[in-house]
């Protein structure tokens, strides 16, 4: 079967999944999913889910067939997923849901798809080139934890309120900007893998990783910006992947954000991985603090707010069955080695920045190793130009516990001519945060299950 044709199988048998989970409903767990197992009365009912005009230039290859999950209008959209902002009303949460990821998917080839991505996307200029910068020698030992954070702008949010006066909106059809984001995420192959502002994560994310080999969790924003929008497909979020080959999930709790006890609109997805081979137990965390100027004791806040439930849970015991059956019993005296990607919308200068290096949970950033002195944030992690003017940020962090963890490598920030004059986001590139990637290994005996 040619790569393009197996694709789109593939994700039309998958759509009856894609729409029941965005319902907060599941098929039968067991065995692939097949259009024929969905009553179309349920995936096509009207007052809740409108298949969008056919776009002149839609494609279609890989994601066509899954735009018949997209939302009709705000009031929809907010209808349709009330029930999973009201899952949000404390402030921990394990998932409420049973898992898509528990479902068998058919196995997808990432080359074809990386193919069919640059196939698609043929007459846009190439995407940026960037290296990456080896900060030590490679161990024989330890096989290195890629590690990818990315805020890769609401679809909702880029047409219809952030007004990045530079970027044409054409350059923003989600037809084609879909491809330009799993290009990225295809090129570099996280086990890893952190997003924020992910508004389709039902029809697009989620099941086309999944085939890939990646289980996921999603967190969606209360009261998401993106539910004001008309045509929106539902809140944003944040989301976390992982290879299911290579790591075991132990543990997930959503998080929503307080300040002075107060619940906010931020949100965070935590969770326990235990890698497959050697038994190593590490947490990773995902976040998006609040934006804009004027919010910093908000924004530090915020933060202490996570750090102190990041050290709850990385000091806890919990105990899983394996295999077998058997229950086995995870916990460290010093805390779970800890990995946090995020949009913080703050740069180093702000107080929250200040109090995740000088935390107790003993954190660094990655991207500090690009600079000469090993202690200087790169000088941007943002770059767009809206109807205020001209932003450059550095916004955007990955945080690894310096007892536990190393840096091996580090993936380079582009320059200003790779960026381009009208900067981002552009017609080569998605978003307007560049994606952060590093790769980490244990330095030390790791946490084993006990």
């Amino acid at each position: 079967m040619y790569p393009t044709r197996r694709c789109s199988s593939l994700l039309h048998r998958e759509l009856a999944a894609v729409c029941l989970s965005s319902l907060g409903t599941h098929p039968k767990k067991h065995g692939p999913l097949k259009n024929s197992s969905l009553p179309s009365s349920r995936l096509f009912h009207t007052s809740v889910i409108h298949p969008p005009p056919t776009r002149s230039n839609s494609s279609p290859l890989l994601l066509g067939s899954l735009q018949v999950c997209q939302m009709g209008s705000s009031s929809s959209s907010s209808r349709l997923f009330s029930t999973v902002a009201q899952t949000l009303g404390s402030a921990t949460l394990t998932d409420p849901h049973v898992e898509a990821d528990d479902y068998e998917y058919e196995q997808a080839d990432p080359d074809a798809l990386l193919r069919e991505c640059e196939e698609v996307l043929r007459n846009r200029p190439p995407r940026m080139h960037r290296d990456f910068v080896r900060t030590r020698a490679c161990s024989l030992q330890n096989t290195p934890i890629r590690i990818m954070q990315w805020n890769i702008l609401a679809q909702a949010l880029g047409e219809g309120k952030d007004g990045f006066v530079r970027c044409p909106m054409e350059a923003l059809n989600w037809s084609e900007r879909k491809y330009l984001i799993l290009e990225e995420i295809l090129t570099y192959r996280p086990d890893v893998l952190c997003l924020q502002e992910v508004d389709h994560y039902f029809d697009t994310f989620q099941p086309v990783l999944a085939s890939l080999g990646y289980q996921s969790s999603f967190c969606p924003k209360p009261c998401s910006p993106c539910l004001d929008v008309h045509n929106n497909n539902g809140p944003d979020g944040c989301a976390l992947f992982f290879n299911r080959r290579r790591f075991q999930l132990l543990h997930t709790s959503h998080l929503r954000l307080s300040v002075m006890m107060l619940k906010t609109n931020q949100v965070a997805v935590v969770a326990t991985l235990r890698c497959r081979l050697t038994g190593q137990v590490f947490c990773v965390a995902v976040t998006h603090l609040k934006a804009r100027s004027g919010w910093e004791s908000f924004r530090s806040a915020q933060g202490a707010h996570l750090l102190q439930q990041l050290c709850d849970l990385t000091t806890q015991s919990h105990t899983e069955m394996d295999d077998e059956n058997r229950t086995r019993v995870w916990e460290s005296e010093e805390g779970i080695p800890l990995v946090v990607c995020g949009d913080f919308n703050a740069e180093p200068s702000e107080e929250v920045y200040r109090r995740f290096l000088s935390s107790s949970l003993g954190l660094d950033s990655a991207y500090k190793c690009l600079s000469e002195d090993g202690n200087t944030e790169p000088p941007y992690t943002s770059w767009k130009i809206r109807p205020s003017g001209e932003s450059r940020s550095t916004l955007d962090y990955i945080w690894y516990s310096e007892r536990a963890f190393q840096v091996d490598a580090v993936l380079r920030i582009p320059n200003e001519e790779q960026i381009g004059p009208d900067r981002l986001p552009s017609y080569h590139y998605p978003s307007d945060h560049l994606s952060l990637v590093c790769d980490l290994s244990f330095s030390q005996r790791p946490h084993r299950l006990m």
